[in-house]
């Protein structure tokens, strides 16, 4: 059976730390893809498009990873997509705590689904999509924060 596994977030944007986990996760799986959810609570700095085509730029040369826009239930579109794992980066403890409830929760609707955490490097904990934005929207430098592919686009 093939092991596919969906990385869930908003990614607005994509950040080093998200990139971080992603390729140390690729040994792990035959085929990961990138979920970006529709959170009705949150309003979004980019666009949903504008985060797709940041992630397909960044791996347009790795073919294990592909990219999807999904609203609702994070199983629903593991179903969809055909995978059994979900993928969570963890920075600190209070996230394992919020990602495990999640992940129960996610084990009850579908038993067959199981969540993989993995732990960001040292040098990424401060890193969150939250403190980015803010960065840009007070006219900060967050480039040292971002792929490649966001920075020049942000350029523009």
């Amino acid at each position: 059976m093939e092991r596919i596994c969906l990385f869930p977030g908003t990614f607005d944007p994509i950040t080093i730390g998200h990139l971080d986990i992603i390729n140390r996760s690729l040994d792990l799986f035959d085929k990961l893809v990138i979920g970006i959810g529709r959170n009705a609570s949150k309003v979004s700095m980019f666009s949903e498009e504008q985060r797709l085509e940041w992630i397909k730029e960044i791996f347009k040369n790795e073919p294990k990873v592909s990219a999807v826009v999904y609203e609702g239930l994070t199983v629903d579109c593991c179903k969809q997509v055909g995978a059994n794992y979900i993928l969570r980066g963890i920075r600190y403890v209070n996230d394992f705590e919020y990602e495990k409830a999640i992940a129960d929760m996610n084990r009850s609707l579908d038993g067959n689904i199981e969540t993989i955490f993995l732990t960001c490097l040292p040098q990424y904990t401060s890193v969150a999509s939250t403190l980015v934005r803010d960065v840009i929207r007070n006219g900060g430098d967050a480039a040292p924060f971002l792929p490649e592919a966001v920075r020049k686009s942000l350029k523009k």
